[in-house]
Parts: structure tokens; sequence; C-alpha cells
């Protein structure tokens, strides 16, 4: 008895002077999957849970109830996710890679006000390292490591207990069963508010950490995979120039500028308080005020604005499954080249000869991460040379405003609005610095474009001409939104108001029957990325099936319709 009551005070003993550090509790996967649940519900849903009751009343009994059924819905789906995917062999190493994915996602949630639908992760999984590295921030590691790493730390010492598998094979079924009904039952509770959430918040949904980023990567990496082992289903076949080529007695230069997060809120042609676009404003171009984008980022607005479907008929799988405008004017007889200072064409120079212009090369414009617009300027003359004097179709897509490091977009020279925030980190800046320097951006947008017509003015041989138009636009605090990427149905106005401008040379005009009055009216008209299609096959006088002159917006200003 005696020797029984020393082993015992030795191992108190022992068990004291370890501390917590000495303590290893023992649960089963089940437990382990419920808490996980319970953790996420409690630390990153927080911006769901904020949006779903921003204008509810809580003096209303019915709100409580809601946000409890909500709560137990939540905690009970990702439960039940969870039981489908832990085994004692993986749920230490997934459920760690879940928390510090979900403290990564729910910072820039939080942070920015991201919403995790198929369209911002497949942006996720197509920028290229170098933007990544512009949204790293010692802020987000802090975070990564409270929220994720230290609960990471605590499942390592979680002991799983082990079971006969024939018993596993009974409980786990049952939980999962059990998981289910809870969270069915939760809602069915309050299932009239509910559907009501569902019906006017329907974008909600992808606020729900990590349920929503965990589905939208799983439909995103099947949906790239099928399109990936089939080819894009030609548009291009029967394209052809049109009778007015035979009349022609120079050749065409075209420049298509495809810009970067520049809105049309501080574009200084549409009335903007600083004139962020001085030198456009002594070019004599026409400048369309009411022009819209197709989506709210890149992956989603450069296909749909070269694809003949848009916003107005818009299936994503069939936009990027399609060959794009470039490769029907390219198939017409004018030769097509993409010259690219971002992440690429998004699939839509599929073919076509690409240019990227490489960070590392030696030139004042570069510094090793990335390379100011106007590097796409040099070189210029000899694709003209490599296009033996003929027509030439050329696009530039801009590094433009791409945040949050709107300070590396110009040059010291540009830097007219100070002060001006100078890191990524935007938590770190006053609202007005953040604006001075995306405002400064903008305003080197306006000195490259005006660079490209100076240059297109030289080119006597040719009817030149420019059209420019930003892929989106961009939140700068509005409401407390930051950057781009939300939904478009529930966007701002910030990131789907877009600039656009077009300069023409005099000699294209008349040669290709323009008349300024009227697309000077045009211009103060809506018009959208939708109308890009079908404007330029009809300007350039290419002949498709594809065409549709109902969605030709200058065609009323083209002697030839007129």
């Amino acid at each position: 008895m005696k020797s029984s009551t020393f082993s015992a005070r030795i191992l108190l003993a022992d068990t004291t002077s370890r501390g917590w550090l000495g303590y290893r509790p023992s649960m089963s996967v089940e437990w382990l999957a419920v808490l996980t649940s319970l953790f996420f519900s409690l630390t990153a849903n927080h911006l769901f849970f904020h949006t779903v009751f921003e204008q509810a009343s809580w003096s209303a009994p019915k709100t409580w109830l809601l946000a409890a059924c909500l709560f137990i819905a939540v905690t009970a789906a990702h439960t039940a996710l969870l039981l489908c995917l832990l085994a004692r062999w993986n749920a230490k190493i997934l459920v760690s890679a879940l928390l510090l994915a979900t403290a990564a996602a729910a910072y820039y949630m939080n942070r920015y006000t991201i919403f995790f639908n198929g369209e911002m992760v497949r942006n996720i999984l197509r920028t290229d390292v170098r933007e990544a590295s512009e949204l790293l921030s010692l802020n987000m590691f802090v975070h990564i490591l409270i929220m994720g790493g230290l609960p990471a730390l605590l499942v390592w010492r979680v002991q799983l207990t082990q079971r006969p598998w024939k018993r596993t094979w009974l409980i786990r079924p049952a939980s999962i069963v059990v998981a289910v009904v809870i969270s069915v039952v939760a809602v069915l509770a309050v299932f009239q508010d509910f559907s009501s959430i569902m019906r006017n918040q329907k974008e909600a949904r992808f606020l729900i950490m990590p349920g929503a980023y965990l589905t939208s990567f799983a439909r995103v990496l099947a949906s790239d995979g099928n399109a990936a082992t089939r080819k894009r289903i030609p548009i291009s076949e029967d394209a052809k120039l049109g009778a007015f080529w035979g009349q022609q007695r120079k050749p065409m230069l075209f420049v298509l500028v495809v810009g970067e997060t520049t809105r049309a809120a501080d574009w200084g042609l549409n009335g903007y308080a600083r004139d962020t676009t001085p030198e456009l404003g002594k070019r004599n171009v026409f400048n369309f005020s009411r022009a819209t984008s197709c989506g709210t980022n890149t992956e989603v607005s450069v296909p749909c604005m070269f694809s003949p479907y848009g916003r107005h008929n818009y299936n994503e799988d069939t936009i990027r499954s399609h060959e794009s405008l470039l490769h029907i004017i390219d198939h017409a007889g004018i030769p097509t080249v993409w010259r690219d200072n971002q992440s690429g064409c998004k699939g839509v120079c599929d073919g076509l000869t690409l240019r990227q212009f490489d960070s590392n090369q030696k030139s004042a414009l570069c510094d090793g991460e990335r390379c100011l617009d106007e590097i796409m300027l040099d070189g210029l003359d000899a694709e003209l040379r490599e296009a033996k004097d003929g027509n030439l179709f050329l696009v530039l897509h801009q590094l433009g405003n791409h945040g949050p490091a709107y300070y590396k977009r110009y040059p010291a020279a540009m830097a007219t609005y100070t002060p001006a925030c100078d890191t990524a980190d935007l938590g770190k800046c006053q609202r007005e610095q953040i604006i001075n320097a995306y405002d400064n951006g903008v305003q080197y947008t306006d000195h490259f474009l005006a660079k490209t017509i100076d240059w297109l003015k030289t080119q006597k041989r040719y009817d030149t001409a420019m059209l420019y138009l930003s892929d989106h636009g961009e939140s700068l605090g509005e409401n407390g939104i930051y950057l781009h990427g939300l939904p478009y149905s529930i966007a701002p106005k910030e990131q789907t108001q877009i600039p656009m401008v077009m300069w023409m040379s005099p000699e294209f005009m008349s040669d290709f029957g323009i008349h300024r009055d009227c697309l000077t009216q045009r211009a103060t008209q809506a018009i959208s990325q939708d109308h890009l299609f079908h404007t330029l096959l009809g300007l350039l006088h290419i002949e498709s099936r594809y065409y549709d002159p109902a969605w030709d917006a200058f065609a009323a200003c083209r002697a030839d319709h007129a």
C-alpha cells in the first residue's frame, strides 16, 4: 500500500513538473472533427455572420434563434465534411493544413472582403509568384501563426484512440449521419429566414470557412482538368476580310491596350477632381465615360471581353472552351501579337504570337520583380518589320495599377500625389495615402497611353488606331472594401466601372469611314466589354458568322452602315 502511494506521488510530481506540456489528451478522430469544426465556426466565420446579420435587429428573439441555428448548422456541416476526409493515419496532417490554410483565408477575407467563389479561386491558382509575394506581410504571418500554427501544435499533442476497424466502420457512418441530421434540423428550424438569406444574400455562402474554398477549389480543379484535355472549339473557320480591304491604300496598325485594375472613378477624363489624365487630354481622344466590365477580376474579364458571349450571355465553360476574337482576326489575315507585362493572356491568345517580358532584363524600367509598362513599347518597330509592312494587330497587356503594391506601378517622376502609401500592407496606411499611390499609378497609365499614341503618330505608312480599356476596377476603402474580385452580382460600382479611350489617326478615320461627331456622341452613352468582340469585327471589316451588329457599338458611326 505504501509502495503504491509512493509511486502515485512520484507520478503526480512528474506530471506537475512537466506542467501542461506533459498533458497529452486522448480523443477519437470523430471528436477531433467536432472540435476542429467548432474552432472554425468561432474564429474563421466572422465575415459570414457579419454579412448575414448586418441589417438584423438583435433586440428580436428570432435573430438570436437564427444566429444559433446557423452556427450549429455550419459547425455540423463542417463536421460531416471532415468525417468524410479524416482517418487516424492522416487526421493530424489534414487538420493542421486546414488550420493554416483557413487562418490565411480568413485573414484576407477580413482584411480585403474576399469571397471564395470559383472566380476568386481561379484567380488565386493563376496568380504568379511575384503577385502573390506582394500580398505577404508581417501581420499576415502573425495571424496565421496565432490562429493556425498554435492550434496545429495542440493537434499534434493529441493522442488519437485506436479501435478495431469493424467498430470504426459502424461509428464513422453513424457520426456522419448524425452530423448531417443536426445540420438539416438546424436549418429547418429557421427555414423561412434561411431561405430568404439564400435568396437575397446567396453570395454569402462563399464566406463560410473552410467549406467555401474547399468546394470552390474542387470545382475549379475538376473544370480546369477537363478543359486541359480538350482543344479549343474553333470559331474562326469562316473568318475573312471583307470587300472593303480591296480598296485600302495603306496597311492598318491597330493597338489594343488591355489595362489592369483602373477604375472609372479616378479617371481624369471622366470628371474626377484630380486631373489624372493630363496627357490624354491633349491628344484628341474619344473618352467613353460610361464603360463597364464583364467581371471583377482578370481571370473573368479578359476571356469574357474577347468572346462573342460576354456578360449578357455568360457561361464560363463555354467562353473558356472556345477560341477568341484574336483567333478570328489572325485567321482573317491580320497578324496578331500579344505583348504581356502581366500574368499571361488567360487563354485568349493560345496558339498566337505571345511576347512575355523578363523582369530581370537590363533596363531602367525593370527591377528584377516587375517592369513598368513602357517596356512594352520597346521593340515595336521590330514587330512591324516582322509583319513585313502589312497589317498588324497588337495587344498590350498592362501591369497597370494591380494592387495592393500601388507604389510599385509608377516611376518616382510620376509621384504627383503625396504622401503615398509605400507598402503592400494597406492596413499600415491611411486611406488618403492609399488613394494617392493609386492615383499616381493612374497618371502613369495616362503617360503610357500617350506615349503609345505618339509612337503611332510616327507610323506614317499605316492607318493607325488605339483602343484602351481596363479589365476591371478597384475598391479603395469604400464601405471598408479594398482591392477587387467580389462576385459580380454584389460588386460595388468601383469594381465594375472602367475607363475606355479610343484614338484614331485622321487617315484611319477617313479610310475606315468613321464619323467623328457620331463617335463623340456615342462616347457619352453606356458601353461595356460585351461590345468589344463585335465592335472590332465591324470596325476592321472582318466577316464572321459570330458577328452580331446589335453589339457593334460603332456600327452607326461607320459610313458603310450609315
